[in-house]
């Protein structure tokens, strides 16, 4: 499904959040980019129609967010912890996010069979522990699992990478690069790790104090360029700070 993002804005009393355009076609992934507190999760949160826009507006498939639904029987999303319902097992989590898309107990575990490498501490679909006692990395992979278990035409995911470890973070990434590869399934990935989240995208977005302030198609220097903005905009910032005049 494309994505269409127009005048869009939402204002808090420290922060505004503010894009004039942004489309992402069908079979695009969009890496967005940013220091903490630039307005990557408030961003995601209205594509999801998760808070309202004080203007603009978010289209997915031509319809807009706050009006129509249909679009969410094809959309998946893991934004953080606060996605999970932590008194379930994770087997029972995914047999609710199943039976929510309209699959069966069997065809829940039957998908669950792909990803038995990425979920490796209990039996996939006999798993026992409850989800809040799980550690932040294995309650952020029920949460993508959740997210994917559907096969969404369009998907969205903030940090995903974060406190996974080493294989666990390679896994995903590759799998998000197969998913890709189909140019069928449409995403936006936010992410700090700027290695995995260039690896996986045709796009980058990047975002600073809640404006868009440059996109670039991904490309062998991609990483690199990026490096050097952020290591550029911390020195910036770091010289400013050292030019205020003593406060006390």
């Amino acid at each position: 499904m494309d994505l269409t993002i127009t005048a869009l804005e939402k204002r808090y009393d420290d922060f505004s959040l503010h894009i004039d355009d942004l489309s992402v076609g069908v079979g695009e992934v969009v890496g967005l980019v940013g220091n903490n507190g630039a307005g990557k999760t408030t961003l995601l949160r209205l594509v999801l129609n998760l808070i309202r826009a004080d203007a603009g507006q978010v289209a997915i498939g031509g319809h807009d967010v706050r009006t129509a639904s249909a679009w969410k029987a094809d959309t998946g999303s893991y934004l953080g912890p606060s996605f999970l319902i932590d008194f379930l097992t994770p087997g029972e989590y995914w047999r609710f996010v199943g039976q929510t898309y309209g699959l069966t107990a069997a065809e829940v575990r039957t998908r669950l069979e792909a990803f038995t490498s990425f979920f490796t501490d209990e039996p996939i679909a006999e798993t026992t522990t409850y989800i809040r006692e799980l550690s932040t990395g294995n309650q952020n992979k029920v949460g993508l699992i959740g997210a994917l278990l559907h096969r969404p035409r369009l998907l969205l995911l903030d940090e995903p990478f974060a406190s996974l470890d080493p294989g666990s973070q390679l896994w995903l990434k590759r799998h998000l690069q197969r998913l890709r590869g189909t140019g069928e399934v449409t995403m936006i990935v936010s992410s700090h790790d700027l290695g995995h989240v260039t690896d996986v995208s045709t796009r980058i977005a990047l975002l600073e104090a809640g404006r868009l302030v440059r996109e670039v198609p991904t490309a062998p220097d991609t990483l690199a360029t990026l490096r050097a903005y952020f290591e550029d905009a911390r020195a910036s910032g770091a010289q400013s700070a050292e030019e205020q005049p003593d406060a006390r």
